[in-house]
């Protein structure tokens, strides 16, 4: 059997329902705001279309549904409510009632600047809604966010390249730090000690020895030994709090533990850089997305506000 759905418009279907519920041409027509020839006309259509009178006129009383358009009659509010509900607004989200749980994608580094005022900020508007941490995979990250497994990765905007839609966070730069009373003292730290100091690097990729740092240093025709190399951030400032170890890293990471380690300005210069907010074009207009990255945006934007460069020495 021919499929028939594009023989048939929602017009029509709303003439169907003005008639049989006026049972009367002229007041059907007034209803949908038509004149009664166009209203004929559409009736005339859906007499074609169904092969049924459909309303046939009764004297001084307008018209009455034969048995098919009696039967049509039964199904049609169902239908029609469907429609409205599908062309309706987009549907409303209510923070303070809703149970959604939001995946972010984030390496430690992000996740230790922005999560802890991100689970405050969360729990204070949205007590029911839950946040999942993960760590993004290179490979695996842009089919997640497509799919809607991850709502969003916190990352660099370069990844905005992968036709992701991207916001800037906040900006950093790299502060070092080392463990309180360390031998050298905790005066600003010279290019000559740097070098000959020890120092952690984080790999995200693992195993690697060189990264900003080094190659600012190589620019200079100096170079630093870096005799441990870590995948975790979060495992770096532990290690230099039981070592002479130094390390460089993001200064708004580097300040959640001031409490335990010094923290000061590298002797050499390391480009600043930027964090951003990317998400999938799918979820743009998704309201309980919107909100979601509208509360990091402004999270972020706090501690943006605040110097990177607090309890530098």
């Amino acid at each position: 059997m021919p499929d028939r759905l594009g023989d048939i418009d929602i017009g029509l279907l709303m003439a169907f329902e003005a008639l049989i519920q006026e049972r009367n041409v002229s007041r059907a027509a007034d209803r949908l705001g038509v004149s009664q020839p166009a209203l004929s006309g559409r009736l005339t259509r859906l007499r074609t279309l169904f092969s049924d009178q459909l309303f046939v006129p009764v004297a001084g009383r307008g018209v009455t549904p034969t048995p098919r358009a009696e039967a049509l009659g039964e199904t049609l509010p169902q239908l029609l409510g469907h429609l409205r509900e599908f062309i309706g607004p987009s549907p409303h989200f209510d923070p303070a009632e809703s149970d959604r749980t939001f995946v972010l994608a984030a390496y430690d580094n992000p996740a230790v600047m922005i999560g802890p005022d991100l689970v405050t900020a969360l729990k204070r508007a949205a007590p029911h809604v839950r946040i999942t941490f993960v760590l993004p995979d290179p490979e695996t990250i842009i089919p997640a966010l497509e799919r809607g497994d991850i709502d969003m990765i916190i990352g660099l905007p370069s990844m905005a390249d992968e036709g992701l839609i991207g916001r800037t966070l906040l900006t950093d730069q790299f502060l070092t730090a080392q463990r309180r009373d360390h031998p050298r003292g905790n005066q600003p730290i010279t290019l000559d000690e740097f070098c000959a100091a020890e120092h952690v690097l984080v790999s995200t990729g693992g195993g690697g020895y060189t990264g900003p740092v080094d190659r600012a240093l190589e620019a200079l025709g100096r170079s630093r030994q870096v005799s441990l190399s870590v995948q975790s951030y979060a495992l770096a400032p532990i290690i230099i709090t039981g070592s002479d170890h130094l390390c460089t890293l993001p200064g708004r990471f580097l300040r959640r533990f001031a409490s335990m380690l010094d923290l000061f300005t590298p002797p050499i210069e390391v480009n600043e850089f930027e964090l951003y907010a990317l998400w999938h074009p799918r979820m743009r207009d998704d309201p309980a997305h919107r909100w979601f990255r509208n509360l990091i945006v402004e999270v972020s934007q706090t501690i943006n506000d605040q110097p990177a460069t607090r309890h530098v020495q």
